[in-house]
C-alpha cells in the first residue's frame, strides 16, 4: 500500500525539510549562487564557439583564434571549479541536514512508549532512521538545486537561441510540447513506482531484522525452508518495484533521444539551407547544434532529477510521520525524587494494551519502604505489566499509581526512572566492553567503583578470567557470555546505579543451579535495606521475601508471607506442592 499521496513536489513537507537548513543558511545561499552562475557559464561556451568560428576561422585571424581559445579554456576552467564547490556545498548541506534530522528523528523514538514498538517492526523503524533519512540528502545534493539550476539554464538557453535566430529556435523546440507530455506521464509512472520501492524496502529490512534475531528459532524448529520461501516471496516483490522504475525509464529516455535526433536532424537541414542562402552563419548553426544538446540533456536529467526529488519526498513524508506520532509519555511531572523511601501505592488499577482487554483488573496493595515483596504467578497473569506500570513504560487507564505519596504522573520522568531501577529476565547487552555495558558510558562512574561493585555482587572473579577482563567485548547482545554471566553485570549496573526501589523481574528463571546460587546472593546483596519488588516462577527463590502476592487472570488472589500461604492451603500451597514435587522427581 502507498505511503505518501499528492504531487511529486509537496511544498508543505519541502519547506519543513527547508527549516533544517537554517542553521545552515550561509552555506545553502552560497550554494545556490553557484548553481546560478554555472546557469550562465554552461550556455556562454556555445556563444564563444559561434563567435570564433564566425571570427577567426570562416575569416581566417589566427591572433585572435589563440585569443578566443584561451578564453574558452579560461570558461571551462572556471565552470569546473564552480562546478566543483557547488557539488560539494551541495553534499555538505544535504549530509549537515540529514545528521540533525536523524538525530531529532532518533531522540523522538527512544521517547515512544512501549505500546509503539509492540505494534511497529524493528526493521522498518531502521529504515526510517538510515536509508529514508539518507535519501533525503539527495534533496539538495541531486534534487531542488540541480533542478532549479536545470530550469534556469534551460531558460537562458533559450532566450539565446531566440536573440540569434528565431526561425532556429522554434525549429528546435518543435518537440518540446510532446517531450513535456511524455515527460509528466514519465513521473506519473515513476511516482507509484517508487512509493512501491520504499514500501517493499521497508517491508524486507523488517522481515530480514525479525529473523536475524530470532535465527535460533527457524533453525531449531526447521523453518529454513518455509522462511526462505517467505523471503523470495517479499524480495520478488522488491524486484518488481524496481523493473517498474527501470520500465519507466527504459521507455522514456529513448523517447528523449528520438526527440533530440528529431530536433537536430531538423536544424540541420533547415541551417544547412539557410547557409547555402547565406541566411545564417556557420557558426550559428554550430551553436545551435550545442544548444539541442544543451536543451535535451537537462530535460532527459530532469526526469533523473525529479526521481530524486519524489524519492525524497516520499523518504520526507515517512520520517515526518514518525516525527509527527504522539506516542511518547508525557513528562508533565515536575516532582524530583531526592532520596526516596520507597513506599508504593497501587489503588484500583486497572490496565490494557487493548481495551477493553484488561490485563490488570481492579489492583490494589502497598509496598512498604525497604519491604521486600515477591510477586508470583502463571504467565501472562499480569506481573510484568504492574512493574511496566510503576516505570510508566505503559500508562494505565483506571486508578492510581503513587511513590511515597506522589501520583506517578507528578513525578518528574527521569527522575522516577532513576530511582526506579530493573533488572528483567532477558538482559540486553550492547555490543560493547564490560566497562561500558555496566556503567552505559557514564563518564561519572569510574573502574574503581565498578569493581567495588562487581566485587560486593560477587562477578568480579568471572570477569578478570576473561581476555581483557573488564574490558572484554560481549558481541552483539552479549552473545558471548552465559545467561547467568549476564544477569549479574546486570546486577553490577542497577547496584552502582543505586535506584531507591529494585524490581527483578524474572532474573533466575533461565540459569543452572551454580549461577542461581551466584544470583542469589547478589539479590540479597542488592536488595538491602531498598524496597524491592520481585518477580520469580522458582518459589525457592522468593520464601525468604517479606511478603508473597499471587497475581492470577490480572488480580492478586493471595497476599501474605511464604509460611502463612502455606497456611491458607490455596493457589501458593498448590503450586508450591507442584514445584517441591518435581524437584525430587528430578
Amino acid at each position: 500500500m502507498s505511503e505518501m499521496t499528492g504531487n511529486v513536489f509537496d511544498v508543505k513537507i519541502f519547506k519543513r525539510v527547508l527549516k533544517y537548513v537554517r542553521p545552515y543558511r550561509k552555506q545553502f545561499n552560497f550554494t545556490a549562487l553557484l548553481t546560478i552562475i554555472l546557469a550562465f557559464l554552461g550556455p556562454s561556451r556555445p556563444l564563444l564557439v559561434k563567435y570564433t568560428v564566425d571570427n577567426s576561422i570562416i575569416i581566417p585571424d589566427s591572433e585572435l583564434l589563440i585569443k578566443l581559445t584561451l578564453a574558452m579554456v579560461a570558461l571551462v576552467i572556471i565552470e569546473t571549479i564552480v562546478q566543483f564547490y557547488q557539488t560539494y556545498m551541495a553534499n555538505w548541506v544535504g549530509q549537515s541536514v540529514i545528521k540533525d534530522l536523524r538525530e531529532e528523528t532518533f531522540h523522538k523514538i527512544s521517547a515512544f512508549k512501549l505500546k509503539y514498538f509492540d505494534q511497529t517492526p524493528i526493521g522498518t523503524m531502521v529504515t526510517r532512521v538510515v536509508s529514508d533519512i539518507e535519501t533525503i540528502a539527495d534533496l539538495f545534493s541531486n534534487g531542488i538545486l540541480i533542478i532549479i539550476g536545470d530550469i534556469m539554464k534551460l531558460l537562458v538557453v533559450i532566450i539565446i537561441m531566440f536573440i540569434t535566430d528565431w526561425r532556429l529556435a522554434l525549429l528546435s523546440l518543435a518537440s518540446i510540447p510532446l517531450l513535456l507530455v511524455a515527460t509528466k506521464m514519465f513521473n506519473k509512472s515513476i511516482k507509484s513506482a517508487f512509493q512501491d520501492v520504499r514500501t517493499e524496502v521497508s517491508r524486507l529490512n523488517a522481515f530480514i531484522q525479525e529473523h536475524l534475531t530470532g535465527m535460533s528459532i527457524v533453525q531449531i524448529f526447521n523453518r529454513e525452508q518455509k522462511e526462505y520461501e517467505k523471503f523470495k516471496g517479499i524480495n520478488k516483490k522488491h524486484r518488481n518495484a524496481h523493473v517498474r522504475t527501470v520500465w519507466a525509464n527504459a521507455i522514456f529516455f529513448p523517447i528523449v533521444e528520438l526527440f533530440s535526433a528529431t530536433s537536430l536532424a531538423l536544424l540541420v537541414w533547415l541551417g544547412s539551407k539557410g547557409i547555402i542562402d547565406e541566411k545564417i552563419t556557420f557558426g550559428s548553426l554550430l551553436a545551435f547544434i550545442l544548444y539541442i544538446h544543451m536543451l535535451f540533456r537537462p530535460i532527459r536529467q530532469l526526469a533523473d532529477r525529479f526521481n530524486t526529488l519524489q524519492l525524497g519526498m516520499v523518504s520526507s513524508e515517512r520520517v515526518f510521520r514518525v516525527l509527527d506520532t504522539d506516542a511518547k509519555i508525557e513528562n508533565t511531572g515536575n516532582i524530583i525524587l531526592n532520596n526516596p523511601k520507597g513506599l508504593i501505592d497501587f489503588k484500583n488499577v486497572w490496565f490494557a494494551y487493548n481495551e477493553p482487554e484488561w490485563i490488570l483488573r481492579d489492583i490494589n496493595f502497598t509496598v512498604a519502604p525497604g519491604e521486600k515483596v515477591a510477586l508470583v504467578g502463571p504467565t501472562g497473569a499480569g506481573k510484568s505489566s504492574i512493574i511496566n506500570l510503576l516505570g510508566r513504560f505503559y500508562e494505565y487507564q483506571k486508578g492510581s499509581v503513587s511513590i511515597d505519596g506522589n501520583l506517578i504522573q507528578d513525578i518528574d520522568l527521569q527522575s522516577l526512572r532513576k530511582h526506579v531501577g530493573i533488572v528483567v529476565q532477558d538482559v540486553f547487552l550492547f555490543s560493547d566492553t564490560i566497562y561500558n555495558n555496566i556503567t552505559l558510558n557514564n563518564p561519572r562512574i569510574s573502574m574503581e567503583e565498578v569493581r567495588t561493585a562487581a566485587k560486593e555482587i560477587g562477578a568480579d572473579d568471572f570477569i578478570m578470567r576473561l581476555p581483557g577482563d573488564y574490558q572484554y567485548a560481549v558481541g552483539e547482545r552479549g552473545g558471548t557470555l552465559s545467561v547467568g554471566q549476564r544477569q549479574l553485570l546486570a546486577f553490577i549496573r542497577a547496584y552502582l546505579y543505586n535506584p531507591g526501589i529494585l524490581i527483578l523481574d524474572e532474573a533466575t528463571s533461565s540459569v543452572d543451579t551454580e549461577s542461581e546460587e551466584m544470583i542469589q546472593k547478589a539479590t540479597e546483596k542488592i536488595t538491602e535495606n531498598r524496597t524491592s519488588i520481585i518477580i520469580a516462577h522458582r518459589l525457592a527463590t522468593i520464601q525468604k521475601s517479606d511478603r508473597i502476592m499471587i497475581v492470577d487472570d490480572g488480580k492478586i488472589i493471595e497476599s501474605g508471607s511464604h509460611s502463612e500461604l502455606l497456611k491458607k492451603n490455596g493457589f501458593y500451597k498448590n503450586l508450591y506442592d507442584m514445584q517441591f514435587a518435581t524437584e525430587l522427581e528430578s
